[in-house]
């Protein structure tokens, strides 16, 4: 299982790596503004990772139904299943931004958001919460 997580964006599509070992790297966002370059990029991340499965944070609202955003992603999931022919899987997106935010400094913030980092680490937030529920933690031997 080599999995890419993605937290999908119109200006930045941050990414994330995992496989069976069970920890999920942020790796570099594709940010470009032409739509085009963005999505080949993606593809490109993708063939590189050689990812078995993609895993794209689903944007439920606050009180969990889905809006005109969860609409988008599913579109852009359709997208990707059909152009990879790859897996796609859905993890609950609320609040990571968030909590990707909260990792960083305060006054390097903006800076940050532009270059995808914040996405990236989004996009790590996402793939660990699917690759916790799909492997489950080594216990160490009972030593009793």
């Amino acid at each position: 299982m080599r999995c890419v997580g993605i937290d999908y964006g119109t200006r930045r599509i941050g990414l994330a790596f995992g496989d069976e070992l069970g920890l999920a790297t942020p790796v570099p966002a594709v940010v470009d503004a032409e739509p085009a370059r963005r999505w080949e990029g993606l593809l490109a991340a993708i063939r590189l990772r050689r990812a078995t499965d993609l895993v794209v944070g689903y944007p439920y609202n606050m009180d969990g139904t889905a809006g005109f955003k969860a609409r988008e992603v599913e579109a852009f999931a359709e997208r990707l299943r059909a152009e990879t022919g790859l897996p796609v899987h859905f993890v609950d997106e609320r609040l990571t931004s968030q909590e990707a935010e909260a990792s960083i400094p305060a006054h390097r913030r903006r800076d940050l958001r532009a270059s995808g980092l914040v996405d990236s680490r989004s996009a790590a937030i996402i793939l660990q919460d699917f690759l916790n529920q799909r492997i489950p933690p080594v216990l160490p031997p009972d030593h009793g």
